[in-house]
């Protein structure tokens, strides 16, 4: 049957229609395909290291079995079963992957952002030393600054690399090793003789300002400071100075807090006294303290035990090689001596991304901090 030139009209403008209407929806999932931030940069130790410490000669590596046993690139310098708060975190922020290693990553490729983070680095240029190879903060600054030239060879000049990254996010999460690997390490350091916990926080955080500065400097407008966990919880320090296996190492912890109370006055210092500073503070220790308060809400059994390790609460060595690890780690806090497992990496990365209560970040949340 033949169809009137007035049906052949319609058929053809609701053709039509339906045509626009799919370019509109592709357009639109192409949209939301793309992150929130053109970029995302990563420092740190080896809570967050992704593989820079692979070739290096230093005892702080992550590139064996069963370290990556639940990651699906398997082991990559990763000290953890799968992610770490960062891989969680640019999830989160719309990224198709893991911002890859300063170590490994060249060209065009660095736009997207690079992690520096390096195990067993400190704020200060000595901490770690006992363990070999690491690239202080005072290092992976200067990898920055390279980065930075780099971009500004791709994009032309200085004023468009500098627009660009004011747009993307930082993350920075140091200190942990200046109190794990440098002040409670009496056998190697003297740093706890020559300050009080006090002093000391005092001296780290103006240190750290001075390379916080340099980042800002060098383009960084979005920064997260990430505060510093209670490393008196992790099994390592349970196995050598709790009574009981169980009860946290306060000296530390409250050492630790001195430090994070330094970090809040950093931040509000900073968006107070740098032109278009936004920087946040994301208190670490507290969601990690109420995971440890409350881990039958989270699904947690073990707060005090690594999933793999060796000596009491599995915390006197890391995870060996090819070690066989607990089967139940989603129920482990800790993956070994001193990291969360991804379990609980999924947590923080998660709060400190979108923040469950006010504490959580200071004075808003990463989500936030993308979109203003």
């Amino acid at each position: 049957m033949m169809m009137r030139d007035s049906e052949v009209k319609i058929m053809w403008v609701v053709g039509a229609i339906a045509a626009v209407f799919l370019v509109c929806m592709s357009s639109i999932d192409e949209v939301e395909a793309q992150p929130q931030v053109p970029c995302y940069f990563i420092f740190g130790d080896s809570l967050v290291d992704n593989g820079n410490n692979n070739r290096m000669a230093s005892l702080a590596r992550a590139n064996y079995l069963p370290y990556g046993i639940d990651f699906a690139g398997g082991p990559t310098g990763r000290f953890c079963n799968g992610k770490t708060t960062t891989d969680v975190i640019a999830e989160l922020l719309g990224f198709d992957d893991y911002i890859p290693p300063y170590a490994s990553t060249r060209g065009r490729a660095i736009l997207g952002g690079l992690n520096y983070a390096s195990a067993a680095a400190g704020i200060r240029d000595e901490t770690g030393q006992q363990l070999g190879g690491r690239t202080s903060m005072n290092g992976q600054v200067n990898n920055y600054k390279n980065t930075v030239s780099q971009i500004v060879n791709i994009l032309g000049d200085e004023d468009s690399a500098a627009d660009y990254l004011s747009r993307c996010i930082y993350t920075v999460g140091m200190g942990s090793n200046d109190y794990l690997n440098n002040y409670f390490m009496t056998a190697y350091y003297t740093t706890s003789r020559r300050y009080t916990p006090q002093q000391y926080a005092d001296v780290l955080a103006q240190q750290y300002s001075q390379q916080l500065r340099t980042l800002y400097n060098y383009g960084a407008r979005k920064v997260a400071v990430i505060g510093v966990g209670h490393v008196g919880c992790s099994p390592n320090e349970l196995a050598q100075n709790s009574a009981n296996g169980v009860q946290c190492v306060q000296k530390i912890n409250d050492a630790n807090d001195m430090f994070n109370a330094r970090l809040r006055s950093l931040v509000d210092d900073f968006n107070r006294n740098l032109a278009g500073a936004k920087f946040i503070y994301i208190n670490a220790a507290g969601v990690f303290n109420d995971i440890l308060t409350n881990p039958s809400r989270y699904g947690f059994t073990n707060t005090n035990s690594g999933c793999c390790g060796v000596g009491r609460n599995n915390g006197q060595i890391t995870c060996l090689p090819y070690q066989t690890p607990c089967q139940n780690r989603d129920e482990y806090v800790f993956w070994d001596a001193f990291h969360p497992s991804e379990a609980a990496n999924l947590i923080i990365g998660k709060r400190a991304y979108a923040a469950e209560t006010p504490s959580d970040a200071y004075p808003y949340d990463i989500r936030q901090l993308a979109q203003v």
